[in-house]
């Protein structure tokens, strides 16, 4: 069947399923380029009938669960635990973990992501000093509920070679979560003693 002989609801879901094999399989991050990347496998235009990008995610879920499931829950178990202790080290600036690390979907690319909240952002670069932890600073733009769009000071930094990023943000924002990339939604985000549930860690 040519692609012009198939539905756009069925050129959707093709692109949405090779995007989550990309992005499982290639471990690449960005929604909307494993979308291009797959529209392009298929011979398809990249910028025209695009699966969103929580189409994608659910089908990345399906892909996960029947091909990847061991090495996803390795994925995942590795990457909670450091988020654990980096939690625990962040703890006076309230740490919550976000992203694929909390949804299940983290591939080998994936980063640990956590918002913490201080209105001295350089707080946490001293933290970081103190504990002799390389770090560097960059920024990441977030989308809250008004339209409005945030520039938010991020410090990166890995530990058993993986990424880490902490996402700086005002006391303001602590109970207010940016917008979710995938479904638009206030993004979920879990506190220290969810994630230890997670695991199954009791309190030292």
């Amino acid at each position: 069947m040519t692609a012009s002989s198939r539905s756009p609801q069925k050129l959707r879901q093709e692109l949405a399923h090779v995007a989550a094999r990309i992005i499982a399989v290639d471990g690449m991050n960005d929604y909307l380029a494993a979308k291009k990347k797959a529209a392009l496998q298929l011979g398809l235009p990249v910028n025209r009938n695009l699966p969103t990008n929580q189409e994608v995610e659910l089908a990345l879920i399906d892909y996960q669960n029947l091909f990847q499931q061991e090495s996803t829950t390795r994925h995942l178990q590795q990457r909670r635990r450091i988020a654990v202790s980096a939690m625990k080290l962040l703890q006076d600036y309230s740490p919550v973990l976000t992203g694929a690390v909390l949804n299940g979907t983290a591939t080998q690319q994936s980063s640990v992501d956590l918002h913490v909240f201080t209105d001295e952002p350089e707080q946490i670069r001293f933290l970081l000093d103190e504990h002799g932890i390389p770090s560097q600073i960059m920024a990441k733009t977030l989308r809250h509920g008004n339209n409005e769009t945030v520039d938010y000071p991020v410090y990166h930094f890995r530990a058993e070679d993986i990424p880490v990023n902490l996402i700086v943000m005002p006391l303001k924002w602590k109970h207010h979560p940016p917008l979710s990339p995938v479904d638009g939604k206030p993004m979920k985000r879990a506190a220290l003693e969810k994630v230890k549930n997670m695991l199954n860690i009791s309190d030292d």
